[in-house]
């Protein structure tokens, strides 16, 4: 199975239960599953020069990457 480290054939067995969802703080995208529990932060900065010297992704791509992996338990049952 795809991911099974993450999600369970059995949903009740879900270390990570579905859905998964992106909420978006100041700085940031959050992946959160089911039951609160924070999976990852995507970080993004608005301004170029500041991006550009940390390193940093674009709003949007850090919007693209969060929803993505949001993703991840619908993907490992189809799988």
């Amino acid at each position: 199975m795809l991911y099974s480290w993450l999600v369970d054939d059995d949903p009740s067995a879900f270390r990570f239960p579905a859905p998964w969802s992106v909420q978006k703080l100041k700085g940031c995208f959050v992946v959160q599953d089911s039951a609160g529990q924070r999976l990852g932060y995507f970080y993004y900065e608005n301004e170029p020069l500041r991006r550009l010297r940390r390193k940093m992704l674009t709003c949007d791509e850090a919007w693209r990457i969060a929803a993505n992996v949001a993703k991840l338990p619908e993907l490992s049952r189809k799988g």
